[in-house]
C-alpha cells in the first residue's frame, strides 16, 4: 500500500482534520457507526469492504481515537468499535457534506434517504455557521486571523 503523505503536523486545522478522517472508507465507517454498527462483520456486510481495507481503516481510526474498542455487548467473543466523543463530534460534519450532496448533486432524486429529526420525524435545517452575535455568516464575511499564541510558520527565502 502506497503511503500517503501526512497533515498531521500542519499548522491547518483542514489538513489535521483530513490526515485523521480524510478518506472516504474512514467517512463511511464512521457514518455507519454513528447510526448503531459496531461489529467488524457489520462494517463488512455494509459497505462491502474487503476485510484486509476495513482492518486498516478501523484500526486508524481507533489510533487517532475516533473509536475504540469494547468487549462485545452481547457477552459473545466479539469485540465491538465504539465511537469515542471525538468520534461523534464528526456527526455536524458529515451532516454538512450530506446537505451539500443533496443541494449540488445532478441527480438528488437518487438519493435514498432524508435526515430527519427522530422526534418529529422532519427534515433537519440546513447547517449554517453564525457570529457570535448572531449574525449569519458567509465565507465572505469570514477571515483568517493569527492565533496570538499560535506558532508563525517559517518562511523560507530565496
Amino acid at each position: 500500500m502506497v503511503k500517503r503523505t501526512s497533515f498531521e503536523h500542519d499548522d491547518c486545522p483542514i489538513a489535521r482534520s483530513l490526515d485523521a478522517i480524510g478518506d472516504w472508507w474512514s467517512i463511511l465507517i464512521i457514518r455507519e457507526a454513528l447510526f448503531g454498527v459496531s461489529r467488524f462483520g457489520e462494517f463488512q456486510k455494509k459497505l462491502g469492504l474487503a476485510k484486509n481495507i476495513l482492518t486498516v481503516r478501523l484500526r486508524a481510526l481507533v489510533d487517532q481515537g475516533i473509536l475504540k474498542t469494547a468487549p462485545a455487548s452481547d457477552g459473545s467473543a466479539y469485540q465491538e468499535y465504539l465511537l469515542t466523543p471525538k468520534g461523534r463530534g464528526i456527526f455536524p460534519i458529515l451532516v454538512a457534506l450530506r446537505q451539500w450532496s443533496e443541494e449540488f448533486d445532478e441527480r438528488p432524486e437518487e438519493i435514498a434517504t432524508i435526515l430527519v429529526d427522530k422526534e418529529k420525524g422532519r427534515p433537519v435545517r440546513k447547517l449554517e455557521l453564525y457570529s457570535q452575535d448572531g449574525r449569519l455568516l458567509s465565507a465572505g464575511d469570514t477571515a483568517l486571523k493569527q492565533r496570538p499564541t499560535g506558532k508563525q510558520r517559517k518562511r523560507v527565502t530565496a
